[in-house]
């Protein structure tokens, strides 16, 4: 299973893997939800700013996982990094962004979530969401706006301040999208929910890390009493697809 000539996958890896696309209301656009296992904790992997549904697959994200999908201990699925993509193309305005995140969480929320859990044939099952980069952002906003249905985020090596996108304006629309910036005010009913919940925030701190971001985060999460752990992986893990193939593996094994 080694990157350098090794195979990722077992002979009974196409035979787990399934394509689903509809037009979204949501987003108005086409999507995709990929699905690779059969059984198991269903698992929302958010690809990284740019990413498609695929890439966790053709950087060997879902190699690595395979002893997990073939045991049945986790069934993957992964979706187009819609608002990502806009964020980072600087082709749009930080109003047309925020909204179109709003709009995504929304795709993630009503759209996404019921297709999981109409997969799994079981319309109580709990989801954890897991992303690298903007992908960890993806991860703890999901867990943070709708812990009714994500028990869990796994979010490596993240990028929470989405803000310098903003130039300086306050956007209401983004105020809603960032759990930087919603948490402080969170109160009541879906606090005590979120406050039942767990976020992990696993960062490098080699070339292109900030785990500074994750310590920040993880400074609002604990003043509203919600559950997270940081965890430094040292100077030799990178911003990158090598670090996140040997993060993920070990905390799904831990907690699925």
């Amino acid at each position: 299973m080694a990157a350098g000539g090794g195979t990722w996958y077992s002979t009974e890896y196409w035979l787990m893997k399934e394509v689903f696309r509809w037009h979204s209301p949501h987003v108005e656009e086409e999507i995709q939800l990929v699905r690779w296992g059969r059984f198991g904790t269903p698992v929302m992997l958010f690809p990284t700013a740019g990413g498609d549904a695929e890439e966790v697959e053709r950087f060997h994200l879902i190699g690595a996982l395979m002893p997990l999908i073939e045991a049945g201990r986790i069934k993957v699925y992964s979706t187009d990094s819609i608002a990502g993509k806009a964020w980072t193309s600087k082709q749009h305005s930080a109003e047309f962004c925020s909204s179109l995140q709003n709009k995504f969480d929304a795709l993630i929320y009503r759209e996404i979530v019921p297709a999981i859990r109409k997969d799994c044939q079981t319309p109580d099952i709990e989801v954890i969401a897991s992303g690298a980069s903007i992908g960890a952002f993806n991860a703890v906003a999901s867990v943070c706006r709708h812990p009714d249905v994500f028990k869990m985020a796994i979010a490596m090596s993240g990028t929470y301040d989405l803000s310098k996108y903003l130039e300086g304006r306050f956007i209401q629309d983004f105020y809603f999208c960032s759990p930087l910036h919603f948490l402080p005010g969170l109160e009541g009913s879906e606090l005590e929910m979120l406050q039942q919940r767990l976020i992990l925030m696993p960062s490098g701190e080699g070339d292109y890390e900030d785990i500074g971001e994750s310590w920040r985060m993880a400074k609002v999460l604990g003043d509203k009493g919600i559950p997270n752990r940081v965890d430094s992986w040292g100077t030799q893990y990178q911003h990158n697809w090598v670090t996140w193939r040997e993060m993920l593996p070990k905390y799904l094994a831990e907690y699925t």
